[in-house]
């Protein structure tokens, strides 16, 4: 097996990637690529390109990192393109701080994607990008469960009743168990129980149980003592709900509307146990691991972390993906004296210029009648006011506070700017 690494989003489209893939790759592959099975997604995670003159292949990739097959012999693993050889994107702090608003959960769906199917890849420990990301949002989920408190149903119980007889009697077991032993005053039964030890709960636990043996291993990344402490917040919740729980019993589970929550974490636990195989000797400390192919999305990530930022400055005052006529925002700022309209673009050529096509797709969203009927503009102000846009893009040369005096006009436009935030590093 061969491990191509490569930059996430390498010098942009233009600029595919030389791979020498040693003779191994057939040469009559024209355009090869993998697509990000997102909603409404035609985004790929590479392209393979082919030159059949020298018979070599350049590789073009976006705004995804992971690790999958190529082919039968190569694997390409991409990592954060902000990454440089002293330092290393704390993407699990970004998602710690996406996360802390409970309303994004439903956003997180389409974050990353896991190939169950594929074969498994070895990797360094260091390169699995999946499992913490995982363990981090399944975390933040069940601890936003346990503030509010945990769900309480009936279920079914199984007990070995004394001198009284409750729900349905399990004949064949009282004759096991009891009548053949003599034990003529017992009664094996089948009854509904109210109360915490349900389903739902112990999927959850059983999903915990694995966390705890796995936190350990996040030391070289620096986040195991936050990690920890939420482990311990959320853990005396389930003291009293056990993990006996059956694989072919998780396809019962069903949504519930009071619970909406609990969607995504039984979600994501189950994916957890997937990921070990539902075997907790499957959780070590070694060097290597081996993973399903997984692609996460760098730049819905980091729209994530502009959002928390932009959360704690204009509070209900900000508009989240917000839908125009046919258009998608990414925030609408509504606060009086400071309506604008900000888009986070996780590219690099921001440190030195804009993107036209960026440009072009704010300028369209600010000239949308809904948005400017939103911030209750009149007809007349709507003809004759430009409103403000605003591009929020990655540089960890600067601060990780969205500070307004860093905002750099974009003078070939009326009212554009941009303003550099830093991302969280190891």
């Amino acid at each position: 097996m061969i491990i191509k690494p490569i930059s996430e989003h390498y010098n942009g489209f233009d600029h595919s990637v030389p791979i020498d893939f040693n003779g191994n790759l057939s040469t009559d592959i024209e355009k090869y690529s993998k697509l990000f099975p997102k909603k409404k997604s035609t985004e790929t995670c590479f392209t393979i390109y082919s030159n059949h003159v020298n018979k070599t292949h350049s590789i073009s990739n976006s705004y995804f990192v992971g690790v999958d097959w190529i082919d039968d012999y190569n694997v390409l693993y991409v990592e954060p393109k902000l990454n440089k050889d002293s330092t290393q994107t704390n993407y699990l702090q970004l998602l710690f701080l996406a996360l802390k608003n409970p309303e994004l959960a439903p956003y997180t769906e389409d974050l990353f994607h896991i190939k169950w199917s594929e074969p498994s890849i070895l990797i360094s420990q260091k390169q699995d990008l999946i499992t913490p990301l995982l363990v981090v949002q399944f975390l933040n989920l069940v601890e936003s469960i346990v503030r509010k408190g945990l769900k309480k149903s009936y279920y079914k119980v199984e007990r070995n009743l004394t001198s009284k007889v409750k729900g349905k009697i399990q004949v064949s077991k009282t004759i096991k168990h009891n009548l053949l032993k003599n034990k003529l005053l017992n009664t094996y039964c089948s009854f509904d129980e109210f109360g915490f030890n349900n389903l739902e709960n112990k999927v959850l636990k059983k999903a915990l149980n694995f966390i705890q043996k796995y936190l350990p291993t996040l030391k070289n990344l620096k986040v195991d003592d936050y990690l920890s402490n939420k482990y311990n917040y959320i853990n005396p919740a389930f003291q009293f709900i056990d993990d006996n729980v059956e694989i072919n019993e998780l396809k019962n589970l069903k949504s519930n509307v009071f619970y909406r929550e609990y969607d995504e974490a039984l979600r994501l636990a189950k994916i957890i146990l997937k990921k070990f195989g539902y075997n907790i000797t499957n959780v070590n400390n070694n060097e290597s691991v081996s993973v399903p192919p997984f692609w996460i999305d760098m730049s819905l990530l980091f729209e994530l972390y502009v959002y928390d930022k932009l959360k704690s400055k204009y509070k209900n005052e900000i508009h989240f993906q917000y839908h125009g006529h046919g258009t998608y925002l990414d925030f609408l700022i509504t606060k009086n004296g400071e309506e604008q309209i900000i888009d986070a673009k996780y590219k690099t050529i921001y440190h030195s210029g804009y993107d036209i096509d960026n440009i072009r797709q704010l300028s369209g969203y600010a000239r949308d009648s809904k948005v400017l009927d939103t911030l209750k503009y009149s007809k007349k102000d709507q003809l004759s006011k430009v409103l403000k846009c605003l591009i929020i893009f990655p540089d960890n040369s600067k601060s990780e506070l969205l500070d307004e005096n860093h905002e750099v006009d974009i003078s070939d436009f009326v009212n554009f700017y941009k303003l550099p935030i830093a991302l969280p590093l190891i």
